[in-house]
C-alpha cells in the first residue's frame, strides 16, 4: 500500500479506533477522512487501471491489529449487485468515480421460515463522486451502477469471506447465506 492518500485514511481509522474500539461510533467520524480519500485525483486516475469487479473486491489493505479493510470495487455499466446484508460488519462506501443508484429495503416478514424473506424497496439514491454511504450490520441492499460505471472505495469493520452474509430474490422470496465476496490483494503504487 504506497499511496499516500490511503496511506493517510488508514492512519486517521486506526486512530479512530486507538480511540474507541466500536465501529458505530467510529463509522460516522469516518466520513472525513473517507471524503479527502475520495477527492484525491491521483487515487481516481489509478483507478483506471483497475479490473473489472464480479463478485471480488480488491483488497487495498487489511489492519492487523483492528480488523478493518479497505476495499476497492469497480463495476461496468448499468452492473447491478444481489440484494444482500453485509451480517454482522460495518461498511463505509465511498463512490469514487462514476454514478450508482444505492436501493434500500426493508424486510417485512415474521421471520419464521428459515430459507425466505419478504423485503420491499424503501429508497433509492441517486450518487455521485464523492457520495457516502454507512451501511449497517444486515441492512438490506443493493448497487447499481450508472451509465459510465462506477469506482467505489469500501472501509469494512472486518475483512469478507470467513462468514456467511444475507442473500435476498424479491421476486421469490427466497433467502440464503453465503460467503461475502472473494477478496483479491491489491497493491497500490
Amino acid at each position: 500500500m504506497a499511496m499516500q492518500s490511503v496511506q493517510k485514511f488508514v492512519e486517521e481509522v486506526r486512530a479512530l479506533y486507538a480511540a474507541d474500539n466500536d465501529p458505530a461510533d467510529i463509522w460516522p467520524r469516518a466520513k472525513d477522512p473517507m471524503a479527502r480519500l475520495l477527492a484525491d485525483p491521483e487515487l481516481a486516475a489509478s483507478s483506471k487501471d483497475w479490473p473489472v469487479s464480479d463478485h471480488e473486491n480488491l483488497l487495498f489493505y487489511e489492519d492487523p491489529d483492528y480488523g478493518f479493510v479497505v476495499n476497492g470495487l469497480i463495476k461496468d455499466p448499468g452492473r447491478k449487485t444481489r440484494i444482500h446484508d453485509h451480517a454482522h460488519i460495518w461498511v463505509l462506501y465511498g463512490v469514487l468515480t462514476g454514478s450508482e443508484d444505492i436501493v434500500r429495503y426493508d424486510r417485512i416478514d415474521d421471520r419464521s421460515v428459515p430459507d425466505r424473506a419478504d423485503i420491499r424497496q424503501t429508497a433509492c439514491d441517486p450518487v455521485a463522486p464523492g457520495a457516502m454511504d454507512i451501511v449497517e450490520p444486515y441492512a438490506i441492499h443493493a448497487e447499481v451502477a450508472g451509465d459510465a460505471g462506477s469506482v467505489a472505495v469500501i472501509m469494512r469493520s472486518a475483512k469478507p469471506g470467513g462468514f456467511n452474509q444475507g442473500r435476498y430474490d424479491p421476486e421469490t422470496g427466497r433467502y440464503w447465506e453465503s460467503p461475502g465476496v472473494t477478496q483479491i490483494p491489491w497493491p497500490l503504487a
